[in-house]
């Protein structure tokens, strides 16, 4: 694990939802209105706390883990800078395989947004899963994020030379049979695993888990740049809010899900 440490070190989180806030947007979309507007979440591998800050202004208590000290320290700073911190129960530094400084059905509902693709081993994601299961109540929503493997072997075939050792045809297949990535520029993105589609929900049901539904987090607005956002905010808020409403309706639609950078399953513990 000193590798994502040593990586999200270095690595704005923060930033980058703001660089691509449409995932960011479609997802917190749904995570609200899937919850009740009231309890504790917790928001497990929560990086420095872009979704507990929006969560704790809507008044939820949020206890915030991350498996990297200075991204916890940041999520406390930015609770203090916008004076949220009231709302928050506690600022952990945890691993998502290892949540036992909480104690069972500890929490209304649970967050997942990045541990399960930093997780290489089987072993470790189960784990992961299951004490997301025991840290949530009965009848608890869970959200939790997945990559696809069919999108990352598109952006291998498209950008070769950006994701080595995906720049050969013998390392693409090697992925595509695995669905393991080790970057071999150093310094670049973390050791990562990538899901095939159909083997999600799978998954998540035999830890327990009802399947609500899964979201593709970039909609249909994945290529989307400033000025398409300009272009229809030019044309009023009533026009700009429609598309956006449609963004959200089609972020469900199966027939995105694989081509969707994140994934976003929303579920709830049986």
């Amino acid at each position: 694990m000193n590798k994502v440490i040593n990586y999200y070190n270095s690595f704005d989180e923060w930033g980058r939802l703001d660089r691509e806030p449409i995932e960011f947007i479609v997802n917190l979309h749904h995570i609200l209105n899937t919850l009740s507007g009231k309890g504790h979440i917790l928001d497990n591998g929560a990086g420095p706390g872009k979704y507990s800050m929006e969560l704790a202004k809507q008044g939820y208590e949020v206890t915030l883990t991350d498996l990297t000290p200075r991204l916890v320290e940041i999520g406390a700073a930015k609770a203090k800078e916008l004076k949220l911190d009231g709302q928050f129960q506690g600022f952990h530094c945890a691993d998502a395989t290892d949540l036992s400084i909480f104690h069972e059905e500890q929490f209304d509902s649970a967050m997942m947004m990045g541990p399960l693709y930093h997780l290489q081993s089987e072993q470790d994601r189960s784990m992961a899963v299951k004490e997301l299961f025991r840290v949530t109540q009965s009848g608890g929503y869970v959200f939790v994020a997945f990559m696809t493997r069919i999108r990352h072997l598109m952006t291998s075939l498209l950008f070769p030379e950006h994701w080595k050792p995906n720049n050969t045809i013998s390392s693409i297949k090697e992925f595509v049979s695995s669905g393991i990535f080790n970057h071999s520029d150093e310094g670049r993105f973390t050791g990562a695993y990538y899901y095939n589609l159909e083997d999600i929900r799978p998954f998540m049901e035999s830890h327990g888990f009802e399947t609500i539904k899964l979201i593709g987090s970039s909609s249909i607005a994945g290529s989307f740049k400033a000025e398409q956002f300009d272009y229809w905010r030019s044309q009023g808020e009533e026009e700009f809010q429609e598309v956006m409403n449609l963004i959200y309706e089609e972020a469900e639609n199966p027939s995105i899900l694989g081509v969707s950078s994140h994934l976003l399953y929303i579920g709830r513990k049986r």
